[in-house]
């Protein structure tokens, strides 16, 4: 546990902003590692430095510790005087998290990781939780009431059986389980065209699933694919299978997107018989799939525009690239997400005649 815990915190050392202690005499700390919050109370100087042929911010800064060991306490730390490819420019009320390290040699340093940014996202929440409840009223509230129940299962079930090193499909597959019928309930209500939706999604995620298990294989695809991943091996000294982690990350994805093509469609089917009963199955089928060719359509533009956005920055990488497409793609990294994006709008595309049909043939007698 030692031995994980040290590799975390050389982890968090190495890709946050470094910063040199420079008055840390006389001040008491546990000698354990640790992450405390301060806030800048002070910019003490700063000014343009040269490093390495590249102009660069220097700041020297005094830091308040508001939380952990040394709550209250000052410290002088100096910022910017490494070479740093995200360089930070801190302000006086600016709160941030640092991380102290005691070095092999009894020097203690200071990094500041990151800002801490929990007032921001909390006031984020507080709008998106009004407006549901406000415009979609008690519908509003019951999916809220879905999406935590949907975090639990998954903070609390299916993160820690894979870090237990269960097999991250299975999991994933009977986390899905269990999330689906109590968000889509709880969502859309307890009724028919719930109950097809549900079917529909089900249905869907098993051929998502069975698709991303072949072409993850056919592609040799290992799940390497980010430095995350990479550390989450060495941290669980190989325990989780990564590969594994790749397919459950791929359906657990797609089954946001399903909630919406499948209650739709099954929707749809059911108001376009309360509008003519006298529509058969077949009719209802045939006019459903109508309106849900044009949603296909739209999901799929949706879809790219959406990985694209996500992916932007590594897509600038290539951009410029002598390599040809064809050598570039095979990279894991770009392989990884055309498999997964290519895996996952099939899924989507297939829920959409499943559900029909499954919604047609429940409308049948429908009244």
């Amino acid at each position: 546990m030692k031995k994980q815990f040290l590799t975390l915190l050389f982890f968090l050392v190495f890709f946050c902003n470094p910063v040199i202690i420079a008055n840390a005499e006389g001040i008491n700390i546990n000698p354990k590692e640790e992450i405390l919050e301060a806030i800048v109370t002070k910019v003490i100087e700063e000014k343009q430095i040269n490093i390495i042929q590249k102009q660069q911010l220097f700041q020297k800064l005094e830091l308040k510790f508001t939380k952990g060991t040394m709550m209250g306490q000052k410290i002088i730390i100096e910022n910017g005087n490494i070479s740093l490819a995200n360089q930070q420019k801190y302000q006086i009320n600016d709160r941030v998290m640092v991380t102290v390290i005691k070095g092999i040699d009894g020097k203690i340093n200071y990094y500041i990781s990151d800002y801490i940014r929990r007032n921001s996202l909390l006031m984020l929440f507080i709008i998106f939780t009004f407006l549901t409840i406000i415009i979609g009223r008690i519908r509003g509230l019951l999916s809220l009431i879905g999406m935590g129940t949907s975090f639990l299962v998954i903070f609390y079930f299916i993160l820690p059986q894979i870090l237990l090193g269960n097999d991250p499909v299975i999991t994933a597959i009977m986390g899905s389980f269990i999330i689906i019928p109590i968000s889509f309930f709880l969502s859309h209500g307890l009724n028919k065209k719930t109950v097809v939706a549900i079917g529909g999604t089900l249905i869907a995620l098993v051929i998502t699933g069975i698709l991303a298990v072949i072409f993850v294989k056919t592609a040799h695809l290992t799940g390497f694919f980010s430095e995350e991943a990479s550390f989450l091996q060495i941290a669980k000294q190989g325990l989780i299978d990564m590969k594994g982690l790749l397919l459950a990350g791929i359906i657990i994805g797609v089954l946001g997107v399903l909630d919406d093509i499948t209650i739709s469609q099954s929707a749809i089917v059911f108001q376009l018989k309360e509008a003519n009963n006298r529509l058969n199955t077949n009719e209802l089928f045939t006019r459903a799939m109508n309106v849900g060719q044009d949603h296909i359509s739209s999901m799929v533009n949706t879809l790219i525009l959406v990985y694209t956005g996500a992916a932007l920055p590594l897509l600038l990488l290539f951009i410029n690239n002598p390599h040809p497409l064809s050598e570039i793609i095979n990279y894991e990294i770009i392989a990884n997400e055309v498999v997964r994006t290519l895996v996952g709008s099939i899924g989507l595309i297939l829920s959409v005649p499943i559900t029909t049909f499954l919604a047609a043939f429940a409308a049948k007698n429908h009244r």
